[in-house]
């Protein structure tokens, strides 16, 4: 009777503690990796949304650039008159310093035609006047921002001070012009910086608006071959240069 109600030995119960230890260490590694591998997809989700959101409203001014009401009875030159750093009628301007590429483009608009500037907002007049628009994009401290007549706002990005790994490190910009005057229609014949288009007085001739943002890989561990940043690229016509209606 004393030998049938005898319990487990000291060693039993050590090889089923250690059994449970390697049962739970195995639980927890998992726990982590489901927790890793959700984090990771929760910033790539963020990146991609901050991608969309940045090409969708700088294409959409771009697009703009140079929109003016009744053109069949007003001139671009009269809408769009001579202010630094237009020339009368020219809707798009851009330049490169030491920080990365700024973008303008401006465009005047009438309350109620639907336009909207890089705020989100649109014409509030209640009285029936034009508004114009000089939307000036620019990247700095990781964040891609514009002025719209003055006021800066933020669009997308994180300060890099923050140490966040959603900043944006660049803004690339490249003008498809038509060099040829004489050339029927309205085709690009090369892909120019700023400076180039400046120095060929191109700046009524940019048909297209090829634009880059470089924005930090949130996956980015050092020596495991991940590029420190991902670029995403979108190609905007200029309305009112290819002959599209708005």
């Amino acid at each position: 009777m004393r030998r049938q109600q005898q319990g487990f030995t000291l060693i039993e119960l050590l090889v089923a503690v250690l059994i449970g230890l390697f049962l739970l260490g195995g639980l927890l590694t998992i726990v982590q990796d489901n927790r890793r591998t959700f984090g990771n997809q929760s910033q790539l989700s963020q990146l991609q949304d901050n991608e969309r959101l940045a090409l969708t409203i700088i294409g959409d001014i771009v697009q703009e650039s140079g929109y003016f009401p009744d053109p069949t009875i007003h001139l671009a030159s009269d809408d769009l008159p001579a202010a630094a750093p237009f020339a009368a009628g020219q809707s798009i301007y851009g330049n490169t310093a030491a920080g990365g590429d700024t973008l303008y483009a401006r465009f005047v608009t009438a309350p109620g035609d639907g336009i909207i500037n890089c705020s989100g907002g649109s014409n509030p007049s209640t009285s029936g006047a034009n508004s114009s628009y000089t939307n000036v994009f620019s990247v700095s401290g990781g964040q891609l921002l514009c002025s719209m007549n003055g006021t800066s706002y933020t669009l997308v990005g994180s300060p890099s001070a923050l140490g966040n790994l959603l900043d944006i490190k660049s803004l690339n910009v490249m003008y498809g012009v038509k060099t040829n005057a004489a050339a029927s229609g309205n085709n690009v014949d090369d892909y120019l910086t700023a400076t180039q288009v400046t120095a060929g007085n191109y700046w009524g001739n940019v048909i297209s608006v090829r634009v880059t943002l470089s924005f930090s890989n949130p996956l980015y561990v050092a020596g495991q071959g991940q590029p420190q940043t991902l670029s995403v690229q979108r190609l905007i016509a200029v309305m009112n240069q290819t002959g599209i209606r708005q």
